[in-house]
């Protein structure tokens, strides 16, 4: 047996039976006792410094092996605010990657870039003799330069269900990609191997583990992720556990979704990984009109889109899935698409009855108040705070599709947790950072962090406190991961999973909470990240 004690802390549990302590013991990477006053001897000693020490935090809705993948190989283009800047960082990125057989770039801005600026031609500007595909920073859009679109044979290509591609006037591909047509065409072009996929598990674990999560659910897992996680856990790779919910496809049938589901499941249903829901894209995303709502937009264009799933495909689907103890995983934005999942979820209960599934709901950017109530019981608010602000000129396409009328009902967090509904904090990394405390600060403002300029809040009247920020990622987030039992808190028994954090941030102004490091992230009670400054 092998103890450490963590010592000369203090220690938020998160458990409500026994909320405080100031030293915990950890044997066999459990916690093995836990108290305040004399703490007992151990061979191994963690001092704290009188630190704040919080469970491992819990990212419920994170594409972690995608954004390590990213982290490994792709160009960062999150700040190229011009197409010279775009096209400098794509060449300086080939440059350094002379051994991929496609140049990847990520993070283009759709308040900079986008469908009358973003072309092939363009890219050809910066790599014109290898493929290069650039997804923006929601990965609802990408861009092809010619070389990748005759390789992947795009002109010929009819549109997939709930995909499309961009053309001219004379019906030509102008490279650009929205939403299912990406996956289709990605695959006939990536060709990165298991090594570059093994090496962005790493890089993303790191990436995770330095910010303090000790567990994740990956909201998309296809056969490419479900492969390579098995690997990882196989050879010991993985520093934090992950959670995986299975995508679920327009051309799907029940059989065939539960079956695959199913496979998945029982090949896959150790604590470390485990496939344990489905995904459904109930809609797609402002930044390429393919939001779902209940009225047309509201900008000058107008127009609407469409759910990806029908109504009856969707009570199908969910009644199936649910019946096989499936949780529920849904990606939505427009309130149209909001409620055709709220409905699909009811009549799965109507049908099965009620089980603990801890179904979700994630991100919820815009919902009609008549569903508000809906959620309790029904469904999680799995939200990410962090898209909860003012931030021209990013924030303004979707606010002007949303209309202003309708400003109050989007990320409206507070409504949903006073009409009952539960809650957890996620990042969706990629798409946006994964720092927990930037997210946590501008859950609690409502607004960018202090150093960069921010804007009045939006609707301050909808922020959360920061006791239920903490809870959302770490109870609350490790029951929507299914791993409540064991994870989430500190309590004897469970696994000793916990971060040491350079500042309280119960006590701290919410516009200094975003500055919060990390100093140390124990998973399983071994360091897998220690700040080189403690």
């Amino acid at each position: 047996m092998t103890e450490t004690l963590l010592h000369n802390a203090r220690i938020r549990t998160m458990d409500p039976t026994a909320p405080y302590a100031e030293w915990l013991l950890i044997r066999d990477g459990r916690i093995a006792a836990l108290g305040r006053g004399a703490a007992p001897d151990a061979p191994h000693r963690i001092d704290a410094g009188g630190r704040l020490v919080l469970p491992g935090f819990q990212d419920a809705h994170i594409h972690l092996l995608s954004g390590g993948v990213d982290l490994a190989t792709a160009a960062s283009l999150y700040e190229a605010a011009s197409e010279s800047e775009l096209i400098t960082t794509l060449r300086a990125h080939a440059a350094a990657k002379p051994g991929l057989p496609i140049v990847l770039g990520s993070g283009w801005q759709a308040g900079v870039f986008g469908d009358h600026n973003l072309t092939a031609a363009v890219l050809d500007r910066a790599i014109s003799d290898r493929p290069l595909l650039v997804y923006d920073s929601s990965f609802h859009n990408a861009c092809l330069n010619s070389h990748a679109l005759q390789m992947a044979g795009v002109q010929d290509m009819p549109d997939p269900p709930n995909g499309h591609i961009v053309r001219d006037g004379r019906g030509r591909a102008t490279g650009m990609l929205h939403e299912e047509v990406i996956p289709v065409v990605a695959a006939r072009l990536l060709g990165l191997t298991d090594a570059d996929w093994i090496e962005g598990l790493k890089a993303g674990q790191a990436h995770a583990n330095a910010h303090g999560l000790t567990g994740v659910l990956d909201a998309r897992i296809t056969e490419q992720e479900r492969r390579i996680y098995a690997r990882g856990e196989a050879e010991g790779l993985l520093t934090l556990r992950v959670a995986g919910t299975a995508l679920v496809t327009e051309a799907d049938t029940p059989e065939t979704a539960v079956a695959r589901l199913s496979a998945w499941c029982a090949a896959h249903c150790s604590p470390d990984f485990h496939i344990h829901s489905a995904k459904f894209f109930m809609d797609g995303v402002y930044e390429n009109r393919t939001a779902a709502n209940l009225a047309p937009y509201a900008d000058a264009p107008g127009g609407n889109a469409p759910c990806m799933f029908s109504a009856e495909q969707t009570r199908a689907l969910m009644t199936a899935l649910d019946a096989a103890r499936f949780a529920i995983h849904v990606h939505v934005i427009g309130d149209a698409a909001v409620r055709r999942a709220i409905e699909g979820l009811e009549a799965a209960r109507a049908a099965n009855g009620f089980w603990p599934a801890q179904h979700q709901l994630a991100h919820l950017q815009l919902m009609d108040p008549a569903d508000y109530a809906r959620l309790q019981g029904l469904a999680t608010a799995n939200i990410q705070p962090l898209w909860a602000r003012l931030e021209p000129p990013y924030s303004d396409p979707s606010l002007g599709m949303i209309g202003k009328a309708r400003w109050p009902d989007t990320y409206a967090f507070r409504k949903m947790l006073d009409a009952g509904a539960d809650w957890c904090l996620s990042s969706d990394w990629s798409v946006s950072t994964l720092n927990p405390f930037e997210i946590i600060e501008t859950a609690i403002t409502r607004q960018k962090r202090r150093d960069d300029d921010p804007l009045e809040p939006f609707f301050a009247d909808q922020a959360l406190t920061i006791e239920e920020c903490v809870q959302g990622y770490t109870v609350n987030a490790a029951r929507a991961c299914w791993r409540d039992h064991f994870t989430g808190m500190l309590r004897v028994g469970y696994s000793a999973d916990l971060i040491v954090l350079d500042r309280d941030v119960f006590a701290i102004r919410p516009q200094d909470i975003s500055q919060t490091r990390v100093l140390c992230t124990l998973f399983k009670g071994c360091e897998v990240w220690r700040d080189t400054a403690w």
